[in-house]
């Protein structure tokens, strides 16, 4: 192994480190170390997620004569969480974290992928644990295809990390950023393809609708889980090519944030 390898190893270990510890210490922060405490990470976006299936099926809401209510909802708005929330706990990241710039071996780039982790692992758990139990009581049943729902998850992901990475790295030099990010998430919840499908549109908004990349994650992640009962419009090349420019700009605007960086 050669002398350069094996320092990019051993960097590489500290930093996984690093953002371990980053993980745990905010996990104790936000939930504390009382009652059931983490695992609030599940809870609440799986609470906000029951309350809107609950509340769709006691008014009658209907999307089609196959396509169950719940299972709508479950791929919907767990997709609607993920890049919510990832979003708003980037929001002044570093500025209630400045106290650990001190530390040399702690980056932006680990206080940002901290909270995003934790942000994703928990919309992760919330969306399966609520299939599990949806499909055991009958509400819905198992996705038709693991494989296109895993696949649609992970570049959801991957978007909701890059973007965070963006939102997260600007608002640290405006607080208008945090200011106008949340009047924009309730703006994109009704285009994400939460509350629709794209065949249910007419032609000349599926064209509009096509430029957003939260949709062709939705479309994939219900192809997943109904199969053939539904036609989907997803575009999954778009997605990928969007993400890796994303992931990019994010890169640089954290990199620059780095430099801008003063320890209290």
């Amino acid at each position: 192994m050669s002398i350069s390898s094996s320092s990019f190893k051993h960097s590489l270990v500290i930093q996984l480190r690093v953002i371990h510890a980053l993980v745990m210490r905010e996990v104790i922060t936000r939930y504390g170390r009382h009652n059931i405490g983490f695992l609030w990470l599940f809870l609440e976006p799986m609470l906000f997620t029951i309350g809107v299936t609950t509340l769709w099926t006691l008014v009658g809401a209907t999307h089609g004569s196959s396509l169950p209510i719940a299972g709508f909802a479950v791929t919907g708005y767990s997709t609607i969480l993920l890049w919510r929330n990832c979003t708003s706990r980037s929001i002044k990241a570093i500025e209630v974290n400045l106290s650990l710039m001190y530390h040399r071996n702690v980056r932006v780039f680990d206080v940002f992928s901290a909270r995003l982790i934790l942000e994703i692992v928990g919309a992760t758990f919330s969306m399966i644990t609520l299939t599990i139990i949806f499909s055991a009581i009958g509400w819905m049943k198992l996705p038709v295809d693991i494989l296109t729902v895993i696949t649609g998850w992970l570049l959801l992901a991957w978007f909701a990390f890059a973007l965070s990475l963006c939102v997260g790295a600007v608002s640290e030099r405006s607080e208008l950023i945090e200011r106008i990010w949340h009047i924009f998430t309730y703006l994109l919840f009704p285009l994400s393809g939460a509350a629709f499908m794209v065949e249910w549109l007419p032609k000349v908004a599926q064209e509009y609708v096509y430029w957003i990349p939260m949709v062709h994650a939705t479309e994939m992640i219900r192809h997943g889980y109904f199969g053939e009962i539904v036609k989907t419009h997803e575009d999954p090349i778009y997605l990928l090519t969007f993400n890796i420019v994303l992931t990019f700009i994010g890169l640089a605007l954290v990199k620059d944030m780095g430099k801008r960086v003063e320890p209290e």
